[in-house]
């Protein structure tokens, strides 16, 4: 009698926590993270890291659909931090999001936060990483969801041998903190990296790397599902295999059709689930990626990481393995047209929702711009002055309180409600020689205020301010369907009858190409404060972000939860 008793007690706690019923056959996970500093030892020098756990990558967390975990966080670093499940929607419960004066306080050295971890219908490869400056340069791994027990993956799925973790990483030589600090001032680019990363190893085109190359061993006839995420602060970058092709079948938490390819286009933020099918003679070959970069004034790093694909068996291995062939660097038409052509299941048992009564338009530009140097500096911007990023010429400045403390609390002067809709500067956005008097922003902490349950149209539209540039753009909270894209300004009157609103992909983080324009589509169905910004750490900095405040519905589980007690201090 006492035995049911407590389970009855338990699951009205539960209910309570989680703000509903319980899934079914839901469970609830409990993991320890300890933020502290440690040694590695990378292309001929040691220097010291912040990480969790120790582990570089880090750990990896293994739930399923419907699932919550508590993550005991305590930093034991120097720094101050933050932690985010990227493309997890928490619904109701913005408290554990993470990023840094939008949904918390950072964590000061020596403090603890316990941190809920909601799924709702998140299924496949999603990730965590700091949200805290740069951190999470060497902060983030892993977090994958599995089907519900009884439930399987979508039919046809092949057979799988292993699942295989893919973490693209980026390693500077220098202290990460030392390169933002000497960035921020200088108002120019960020020193490029040193090398690129497969699973925290460089590769063997590295100095000093010959022991530092990530193997994966497989067996030939067989299949492996591998997850991969683009860890990368500041790159898209193109990935293959020698002489094999991939067939891609999930990417942000969400399955898509089968997409068979010889490359894969990656942006930061964007993880991508994909079937490699060892089907080639016994032997070893290259894995190898680098950035792609669409902007010609801009410098980054142009080296290649590698890993090795090695089958078992019984012969002679070749004293250089084949390379795989990857588009070039500037190649804008094979990164576009990869990512265009991902594409929901769709199917009876996977549908899609795509709204298609639009209540909320939106119209975002998106730009890089410049600001004044400050007296006695000297910048190196543009004509001397100090990069800026801007949505709609708005370039966001980081409240001194956490924004969803200041909206839960009713706290007057922390932001402003009045986030443009449509660009307040409308002008030939892909020209080129665009005037300079069009590059001064608005800085400003301004959020948009959506209704709870808005079916909202967003349109992305690139500009060519400055340096035209892709921008992997983020959204908080939600997922989203990708119903558009096209180079060039948007057509508000043509472009929106090609929209595919039969299969689009679901996504969270979408990569806007070079002078062209992407529209999405989503249901603000999640009340809370939601970040939204580019995923190019170079433009978060400058200023790329804005936020989003979902209002609260009608009834009671609609409305925002209230927030844990050991929140962090502001």
């Amino acid at each position: 009698m006492m035995s049911g008793m407590r389970v009855l007690i338990l699951q009205v706690v539960v209910f309570l926590l989680l703000g509903g019923p319980l899934p079914t056959q839901a469970l609830t996970h409990r993991y320890k993270f300890v933020v502290k500093e440690a040694p590695y030892t990378k292309l001929c020098s040691t220097k010291n890291i912040l990480t969790v756990n120790g582990q570089f990558p880090g750990p990896t967390l293994r739930l399923r659909q419907g699932d919550t975990a508590f993550v005991h966080v305590h930093n034991k670093g120097k720094e101050n931090i933050t932690i985010h499940w990227h493309g997890v929607k928490q619904p109701r419960f913005p408290w554990s999001d993470g990023p840094e004066y939008i949904t918390q306080c950072p964590m000061r050295p020596g403090t603890k936060f316990t941190q809920k971890i909601v799924l709702s219908d998140e299924i496949g490869t999603l990730w965590w990483h700091a949200h805290s400056d740069w951190s999470r340069a060497t902060v983030h791994g892993l977090l994958v969801v599995y089907p519900k027990k009884g439930s399987s993956y979508p039919l046809g799925f092949p057979k799988l041998q292993a699942e295989v973790p893919m973490i693209l990483g980026e390693w500077w030589k220098s202290d990460i903190q030392e390169v933002l600090t000497e960035f921020s001032s200088s108002g120019g680019e960020p020193n490029v990296s040193d090398a690129f990363l497969i699973n925290g190893q460089p590769g063997l085109l590295y100095p000093c790397s010959r022991q530092d190359s990530y193997k994966l061993t497989v067996d030939y006839g067989k299949t492996y599902l591998l997850r991969m995420v683009n860890a990368a602060m500041n790159n898209i970058l193109f990935f293959s295999i020698a002489k094999h092709r991939i067939t891609v079948v999930g990417s942000d938490g969400s399955y898509t059709k089968p997409l068979n390819s010889g490359y894969i286009a990656i942006s930061p933020g964007q993880t991508i689930d994909f079937l490699l099918h060892a089907n080639q003679s016994p032997n070893l070959y290259y894995m190898a990626a680098k950035a792609y970069n669409s902007a010609s004034s801009v410098t980054f790093d142009n080296t290649t990481t590698t890993a090795i694909l090695e089958y078992r068996g019984n012969y002679t291995p070749p004293s250089s393995p084949s390379f795989p062939s990857l588009p070039t660097f500037k190649d804008t038409i094979a990164s576009a047209n990869f990512t265009g052509s991902l594409r929901s299941l769709a199917s009876k048992e996977f549908p899609v929702d795509v709204p298609k009564n639009v209540t909320t338009n939106l119209f975002f530009t998106l730009s890089i711009k410049s600001l004044p140097c400050e007296t006695n500096n000297t910048c190196k911007g543009p004509r001397g002055n100090r990069f800026a990023a801007t949505v709609n010429n708005m370039s966001f400045v980081s409240p001194k309180i956490d924004i969803l403390q200041a909206y839960y609390n009713q706290i007057n002067g922390v932001y402003k409600p009045n986030f443009p809709s449509f660009p307040p500067l409308v002008f030939n956005y892909t020209a080129r020689n665009l005037s300079v008097s069009l590059q001064t922003p608005t800085r400003t902490t301004k959020v948009k205020v959506l209704e709870y349950n808005s079916h909202v149209e967003l349109v992305y539209q690139a500009t060519n301010l400055v340096a035209g540039i892709d921008h992997p753009m983020h959204l908080h909270g939600h997922s989203f369907y990708v119903v558009g894209w096209g180079f060039g300004n948007f057509d508000k009157d043509k472009d929106p009858k090609n929209y595919n609103l039969e299969d689009p992909p679901l996504m969270n983080t979408i990569a806007v190409p070079k002078n062209a324009w992407t529209a999405i589509r989503f249901k603000a169905n999640n009340p809370g404060v939601w970040l939204m910004h580019c995923h190019l750490e170079r433009h978060i900095s400058w200023g790329m972000e804005m936020t989003f405040i979902v209002k609260n519905g009608k009834r009671p589980q609609e409305k925002l939860l209230p927030p844990p007690p050991d929140m962090p201090l502001c």
